[in-house]
């Protein structure tokens, strides 16, 4: 089950990565493509900030909390491939991840992030958004990984349940021993 976590990440990290590159090289700045019946538009954007375009003049710090939480995040994956973690969040982490290596690599390599799409809709503000595929992946994975957490922690407060009650039939048959001696 881990390779499939693993080569999950793998896949988003390339396939994101193919479409950047891709967006880079066929769509000129500047202009925008309609796609699925018009439904999305393709448009090339370099994002100086994080997503939304957060802290877009300051670069180098949004970098550093990409590594940073990156980071985090990859220890935590690697935590949760112990066997008290749950699916759920090995799930979550893994879209979270994949995401966050494509951008974070972005970021390293050519400090943006090139997003490439917008939905297509009357309503101005969102349709002035531009997006990748990692800043879905990392939103639902985020979402998952939260849902995970909670599942996780019911699942250990289970296990510990379980084991005092184990630990107190073994403290009482001791007990019982002890007091025939």
């Amino acid at each position: 089950m881990t390779n499939f976590f693993v080569s999950l990440i793998e896949g988003i990290f390339r396939g994101d990565n193919y479409i950047k590159e891709r967006m880079e090289r066929q769509l000129p700045p500047g202009e925008e493509q309609a796609v699925l019946g018009g439904r999305l538009l393709l448009r090339r954007h370099h994002n100086g900030g994080a997503m939304l375009g957060v802290g877009k003049k300051q670069g180098r710090l949004v970098t550093a909390l990409s590594l940073l939480i990156t980071g985090i995040a990859t220890l935590i994956f690697i935590l949760s491939l112990s066997v008290y973690g749950s699916n759920l969040l090995r799930m979550g982490l893994s879209l979270l991840l994949g995401g966050a290596f494509s951008n974070t690599y972005d970021r390293l390599k050519q400090q943006y992030v090139m997003d490439y799409f917008s939905f297509n809709i009357k309503w101005k503000p969102l349709r002035r958004l531009v997006f990748n595929v990692s800043d879905f992946c990392i939103l639902l994975g985020a979402m998952l990984s939260a849902l995970g957490m909670r599942h996780q922690g019911w699942k250990l407060r289970q296990i510990a349940k379980q084991r005092k009650k184990r630990h107190k039939a073994s403290t009482a048959i001791l007990q019982d021993f002890m007091r025939m001696r």
